[in-house]
């Protein structure tokens, strides 16, 4: 029986789509049980829709952090969702929340985590000059982009970049190294050694 992705997005879900394609061709072993926003005018959830996977938004205003994220985990398990995957999910987890998928919850962040973590990774470091910038997937803990990582990829900044067209190449690694995290993961080659994530 093949493992069952949850996706978590919050805009236009486009590493959904990249990770969607892969499951759907069988480049990933995998099925897309379930897709949830916290937005529901999303343009991902409704992509999501249109591909017929099952689907479901709630409306976070008036709840607390701990009390969305337990109603969120019941979708999940409702579904039987076996890993999480964070696609610009605008959202920090409760520790609840990781607690229930602890090991098995995966982000996308475009920068070389540790650097530049939070919003606006790639204008973080367009501005602070670096050479190179690139993306992470990790997985996710209790606190922001601080999970053990398992994939880069690195992303030169060209002299005559524009935070826009380097979020734009930065975008490319990131629908390429997300769906290998997640193949990798699916295998379950792997161990993590404290902050590190080691094939075995």
């Amino acid at each position: 029986m093949k493992q069952r992705l949850g996706i978590l997005l919050s805009g236009r879900g486009s590493n959904f789509e990249a990770i969607a394609g892969n499951a759907l061709s069988g480049k990933l072993d995998c099925e897309i049980g379930f897709v949830f926003s916290n937005r529901a005018s999303a343009p991902g959830l409704a992509r999501a829709r249109e591909l017929g996977f099952p689907c479901g938004t709630l409306e976070s205003k008036g709840m607390d952090r701990d009390n969305y994220d337990r109603r969120v985990v019941d979708l999940l398990r409702e579904h039987a969702v076996d890993f999480v995957c964070l696609a610009g999910y605008m959202r920090l987890l409760s520790g609840h929340f990781v607690h229930q998928f602890r090991n098995r919850i995966l982000n996308i962040h475009p920068s070389l985590l540790p650097a530049f973590p939070g919003l606006d990774a790639q204008y973080q470091a367009w501005t602070h000059g670096v050479k190179i910038a690139g993306c992470t997937v990790h997985f996710v803990d209790e606190d922001l982009d601080s999970g053990p990582i398992l994939m880069q990829a690195a992303v030169p900044v060209l002299d005559e970049d524009t935070p826009e067209a380097l979020s734009a190449r930065i975008l490319v690694e990131e629908h390429r190294i997300y769906s290998e995290a997640i193949a990798w993961v699916l295998t379950g080659n792997y161990r993590i050694e404290g902050r590190r994530v080691v094939k075995t």
